[in-house]
């Protein structure tokens, strides 16, 4: 399964992130998934794309040119997809997706995985799609969501298609039940 990963390019100030980050991409690893992500070095992106080649596993990168030519990307890809923008970045990263896994990050962790939320609930994605909520992250957007239910402006049904995670333990184990529905 291709599992496709949206976080943060710096490391935040939270260790323990780091290593859950650093945990989840070993899972991917040895377990015989592959990561797509958004292929820098930086931060978060960068363990995570370490931890998987270091456990065996394979990492595809889609970066936009302008990243590469900043020389952004992490080395030890297996696969490097260049894109003209990051409008078609993400479009490919969805395109090899088989499951979507959002980890704290910035406006652009929030921009892809809303994109991916929308998706799923309009049933153009079928794939899981889940949001790591270290230490409560995601409180404030899981909140959002039950007032939009609340409001009439979006059904249970669909958000229940929408998880949120509290370890990366949750994670696998959400990615492990996936596996054996969508495939």
């Amino acid at each position: 399964m291709n599992i496709t990963v949206y976080l943060a390019s710096s490391e935040g100030k939270d260790p323990a992130l780091k290593e859950a980050v650093r945990a989840f991409g070993t899972w991917i690893g040895e377990s015989g998934n592959a990561l797509v992500y958004g292929g820098s070095k930086s931060g978060l992106m960068g363990v995570l794309a370490e931890s998987v080649v270091e456990a065996g596993g394979e990492a595809t990168g889609v970066e936009p040119q302008f990243f590469i030519d900043a020389v952004l990307q992490y080395e030890g890809l297996t696969r490097l997809i260049a894109t003209k923008d990051m409008t078609e970045r993400k479009a490919i990263m969805i395109e090899l997706g088989d499951a979507f896994v959002a980890f704290p990050g910035g406006t652009g962790t929030l921009e892809e995985i809303s994109e991916i939320m929308s998706k799923v609930c309009l049933a153009h994605l079928d794939a899981p799609c889940i949001l790591y909520n270290h230490n409560g992250y995601y409180d404030g957007l899981k909140q959002l969501l039950r007032t939009m239910v609340e409001q009439g402006l979006a059904s249970e049904s669909q958000l229940s298609l929408i998880h949120f995670a509290d370890s990366v333990e949750e994670i696998c184990d959400l990615l492990g039940t996936a596996e054996q529905l969508w495939t």
